[in-house]
């Protein structure tokens, strides 16, 4: 989702709407631990490792999720990633066919882990862990689901985005927290915080470790003329990636979260780029989102995530799986 400007701003008009939303936004935290206190988590045969957030978004979980299976799997783990599949058709529980499945099909981010390890997408996350164990699974990925309670958990991790941090403070529609951020981390074993800056993790005294999205500079994008489209939650940040590798932006189009293109936007967009003899690109995450005729003439920025301590990563994944091979940065 793209974040509303309330959320930043502060003028009467940001206040007012935060204090008429408020309300709603207890109800909406409450509604998270009545859940866990409700709950009644499937226990599959493989361990289970959650990659979450306390947030609506843009914190850069996906390529963490990504970059935790490949450090399994280095270790000799057979790691299935779980994933929701937002955006997509499939209800699941299915085992994702990057060969032929679509983003329509299976939402953006399957097809994007798939790149790393087995994904299963299933709405029900006990089914969807089950059909993971079938697979052969020794460990499960969980890319979202801190809020989840129908699994059980070995390991959680919480991803903050680190010049983010929680925003305002406030809880989904008021802000964009999906629970009290004491109240989450309670739950955490470790934090992961992405990019520069330490915010504040009230109550927490586990482990938080750093991790940076390095973009990956394939195109060789100094001096080019860039006509750059983003759908995701925070279009601003790689649009900024893309100057930081000296990329002249002619013009920039932000769109909402999992956004699903039409063919006369990219069309446009296409056109666009063609008028100022400038490359088109997008996210990976994007791209995976167009058709094959749609990403003809489009090019995407590949994203990783690296750890400043893989020692400390491997110090967590120790809890899911022996460390027979230290894992290294994608």
């Amino acid at each position: 989702m793209r974040a509303p400007e309330f959320w930043s701003e502060t003028d009467y008009t940001a206040k007012a709407a935060v204090r008429l939303l408020a309300p709603i936004g207890w109800l909406y935290g409450r509604s998270v631990t009545w859940k866990r206190e409700h709950a009644a988590p499937f226990r599959p045969r493989a361990k289970v490792a959650c990659i979450g957030n306390l947030t609506a978004g843009g914190t850069g979980k996906t390529p963490i999720a990504i970059a935790v299976a490949r450090a399994l799997i280095a270790r000799g783990a057979q790691a299935v990633i779980l994933s929701r599949g937002y955006g997509g058709k499939i209800k699941g529980p299915a085992l994702v066919d990057p060969a032929h499945d679509t983003a329509q099909v299976t939402g953006d981010e399957p097809l994007l882990l798939a790149a790393a390890a087995p994904v299963v997408v299933a709405r029900d996350r006990r089914a969807g862990a089950a059909l993971a164990d079938s697979e052969g699974a020794d460990v499960i990925v969980m890319d979202d689901g801190h809020q989840n309670f129908a699994v059980a958990k070995d390991l959680s991790i919480v991803v903050v985005d680190g010049a983010a941090g929680f925003g305002n403070g406030r809880i989904l529609p008021a802000g964009p927290l999906r629970e009290p951020v004491a109240q989450g981390l309670a739950r955490a074993d470790a934090v992961i915080v992405v990019g520069d800056g330490s915010p504040a993790l009230p109550g927490f005294a586990g482990p938080v470790l750093h991790a940076q999205l390095t973009p990956v500079d394939v195109l060789g994008l100094k001096g080019t003329k860039a006509v750059a489209f983003a759908g995701i939650g925070r279009p601003s940040k790689f649009f900024a990636s893309l100057k930081a590798l000296g990329a002249e932006i002619v013009e920039s189009r932000e769109y909402a979260d999992h956004h699903a293109y039409t063919a006369s936007e990219i069309a446009r967009l296409k056109s666009k780029a063609r008028g100022a003899d400038a490359v088109l690109i997008t996210t990976e995450k994007d791209f995976v989102r167009l058709t094959p005729a749609e990403r003809e003439g489009v090019r995407f920025l590949p994203v990783r995530a690296a750890f400043d301590d893989m020692d400390a990563l491997g110090a967590l994944l120790d809890k899911l799986t022996s460390k027979a091979i230290a894992p290294a940065n994608p």
